[in-house]
């Protein structure tokens, strides 16, 4: 039976091996959170028991998802708080508020991808792969055109490569050094 209610059935066995009985495979944590990603429904059962153990493997793979990575989901302050409602009498509504606010959040990055693509049009060719690629892309554009612009306003020129210094004859040094005196007699007047 590969199928359950529309669910694939994967079946975890004593040696922590979960096998897809849709596909007649083997697969591993990252292979379930692929298929999560995709949107596929699944039901993870014990082999032996066939109790659903769902819940238990999802939770192992965002751990292994926050440990792989660098950038971890759930702040440490959101998962104190978290672990506070256990026994709580607010431990009833908090999956469901969860619920409900993941699946708002999600509606909203969709709506805010495809406002951003009608107000920057094709965005298929660059890296928005990440909810705020786009605005990368829109800063590093208006950087370069701020750069531009601050050129045309600065009254010296950008500094540009060390040019060879050549070395003073004998008549400048001679010059400066009539400045520098004519310099410190007006200062001794002083």
């Amino acid at each position: 039976m590969a199928k359950h209610n529309g669910e694939t059935v994967i079946k975890k066995y004593a040696n922590r091996r979960l096998y897809n009985t849709g596909t007649s495979t083997y697969v591993t944590l990252e292979d379930l959170a692929k298929m999560v990603k995709r949107g596929e429904e699944f039901k993870v059962q014990d082999a032996k028991t066939s109790e659903d153990i769902t819940h238990a493997v999802l939770t192992q793979i965002i751990m292994e998802q926050e440990g792989k990575t660098g950038n971890t989901l759930m702040p440490t302050a959101f998962l104190r708080q978290l672990i506070s409602y256990y026994g709580d009498q607010m431990q009833m509504v908090v999956p469901t508020f969860l619920e409900h606010s993941m699946k708002t959040f999600s509606e909203q990055q969709s709506q805010m991808q495809e406002h951003m693509g009608k107000a920057f049009g094709d965005t298929s060719a660059k890296n928005f792969s990440t909810p705020f690629g786009f605005m990368e892309e829109q800063v590093k554009r208006n950087t370069e055109l701020f750069r531009q612009a601050m050129q045309v306003f600065t009254p010296f020129p950008m500094p540009s490569a060390p040019k060879e210094t050549k070395k003073p004859d004998a008549s400048e040094i001679d010059e400066l050094k009539a400045q520098l005196r004519t310099l410190q007699t007006k200062l001794d007047q002083l």
